[in-house]
């Protein structure tokens, strides 16, 4: 089991930059598969990111692929997600997910979550 805390949220304007990070507690984080997951005002939860437990191979939603990018530090148990070039669309609250040795591709597929931590994008 793993237990997930996010910080880094924020307001930012169009075109600017924040990074994300998830602190896990536990002792097998290496054996997770972690990602990010938003949910905007009055919408659902979506998939926005994923990076796999052994390869670090990493995934995206098509719409934040080139602009955010996730990467994890096992030594630190810590997974982060660095966006660029956000846009208003982007609002939401970021959860960070983590699945024990399976890829996070989708919501149903994610086993833990975090509380969550606010982005919001103004013009």
């Amino acid at each position: 089991q793993v237990h997930l805390v996010e910080s880094g949220g924020g307001l930012v304007q169009t075109g600017g930059s924040l990074r994300l990070s998830c602190a896990a507690s536990g002792r097998t984080f290496s054996s997770y598969d972690m990602g990010w997951v938003r949910q905007a005002p009055g919408k659902e939860r979506e998939f926005v990111a994923g990076i796999d437990s052994n390869v670090h191979y990493t995934y995206y939603k098509d719409s934040v692929k080139g602009r955010f990018t996730i990467s994890r530090d096992n030594a630190k148990n810590t997974v982060y997600l660095q966006m660029n070039s956000l846009k208003p669309e982007d609002t939401a609250d970021y959860y960070c997910a983590a699945r024990y040795r399976g890829r996070i591709v989708s919501t149903i597929a994610v086993e833990y979550w975090g509380q969550g931590t606010q982005v919001t994008v103004s013009s």
